[in-house]
């Protein structure tokens, strides 16, 4: 089995819909595809009704959470998306994405940029707007070569220039109402030095003893060293490592597939997640 846990479509900052990422999954060669939009479920009913056959789509979400001033994101699988206080804290989270990024906007006309909240609003669609969509308009203007060019502590990295902060949650609360919802946490890409600051291993130990279920060890922001490093601290912690691509279409060099799940772990994840159910075709 070929299972990619971490993909985005445009109901977050993907290029593809969530129609599309799904046949994209199937034509990828992926017998298992999980749907983890920014703190959105938006795109899963879209998905599970274009679903090839064959295909497993697992209904997820990536949420945004912020620990010590260091920003982390959480993997939720599984979860019921009604539970109403998990629900409410991803729209806190949605409803302050456009403020946010109207202020990085801002801050970037201030130092030469001559980006327009028209063209990210537009780059964005119905999808929920972030830094990434504020990226692309910063490729097409040619201030920077690629999406990835606009994460750095010149412009819009956590230590950036035009950096502005959002609602983010407190990452031992995601896991505790992810879990509430009958969900499975995965800490994203833990170590991704690349994009910013990361949390100490010693706060992935505290993660693990509030609930936390595995980390994100097979990732293109991971180099080899670093995931042998997180592979031997989920054995230590007693943690599940996943693997997966953090697809995001055009936006991103990443291809689905090209990092991928143990199917006995993704079974365990099958077996813990009580809140939603995988879909097949």
């Amino acid at each position: 089995m070929r299972i990619d846990l971490h993909t985005h479509s445009t109901a977050s900052d993907g290029t593809d819909t969530p129609a599309g990422l799904v046949r994209a999954a199937a034509a990828a060669g992926l017998d298992v595809v999980a749907l983890t939009d920014h703190d959105t479920v938006a795109g899963h009913a879209e998905a599970a009704g274009a679903l090839p056959e064959g295909l497993t789509l697992v209904p997820g979400a990536e949420l945004s959470c912020r620990l010590d001033g260091v920003s982390l994101h959480m993997l939720a699988y599984l979860f019921d998306p009604a539970e109403p206080e998990l629900a409410r804290e991803r729209e806190l989270v949605r409803d302050d994405r456009v403020p946010r990024a109207k202020g990085m906007v801002a801050r970037l006309r201030e130092l030469g940029v001559p980006i327009t909240w028209e063209r990210v609003a537009e780059i964005a669609g119905d999808g929920s707007v972030g830094r990434p969509h504020i990226a692309s308009a910063m490729v097409e203007l040619g201030v920077v070569d690629t999406v990835s060019d606009a994460f750095t502590s010149e412009w819009i990295a956590d230590d950036g220039r035009a950096y502005v902060e959002k609602h983010e949650l407190d990452p031992f609360t995601a896991i505790r109402l992810i879990k509430g919802a009958g969900g499975v946490a995965v800490f994203a890409h833990p170590l991704a030095v690349k994009r910013g600051q990361c949390v100490p291993e010693s706060a992935i130990a505290d993660l693990a003893a509030a609930g936390l279920d595995g980390i994100e060890v097979d990732h293109m922001d991971h180099d080899a060293a670093t995931r042998d490093r997180l592979r031997g601290l989920a054995r230590d912690l007693g943690l599940l490592a996943t693997g997966s691509s953090d697809y995001h279409g055009t936006r991103k060099t990443c291809r689905l597939g090209e990092h991928t799940t143990d199917p006995d772990v993704y079974a365990e994840i099958a077996a813990r997640g009580s809140g939603a159910a995988p879909i097949s075709a």
